[in-house]
């Protein structure tokens, strides 16, 4: 037996936007504060090899509220994270927008 060495990519290509500039993303999550809800939210980012440059917690009775700050992709992946991570059925609501846009000017999906 032998160990084969392989190193991770350090970002996954974006297929459906290869020529999209990156950018800084927001997301703004309340969820239901149930205990694998966090790891179930950054689960997605890890699927595809990302690592969040901010993340904060904070509960408040039976609600989660999750910012995610996240470097390094294009706008369309990060509007498709947030459509499946707003699928998650403890989500309650998600915000997502762009570092460079004023803040409530941003895609926003609700679902309870």
């Amino acid at each position: 037996m032998h160990a084969v060495e392989t190193t991770p990519p350090s970002a996954r290509v974006d297929a459906w936007a290869v020529n999209s500039a990156h950018c800084q993303a927001h997301y703004q999550i309340v969820a239901e504060a149930e205990p694998d809800v966090l790891c179930r939210v950054l689960n997605y980012f890890a699927l595809q090899f990302l690592t969040p440059y901010q993340v904060n917690v904070n509960r408040e009775d039976d609600l989660l509220s999750i910012d995610i700050v996240m470097d390094g992709l294009s706008w369309h992946r990060a509007q498709v994270i947030g459509e499946k991570i707003r699928n998650l059925i403890s989500v309650c609501s998600l915000q997502v927008w762009r570092a460079d846009s004023l803040w409530p000017q941003a895609v926003t999906a609700t679902s309870l």
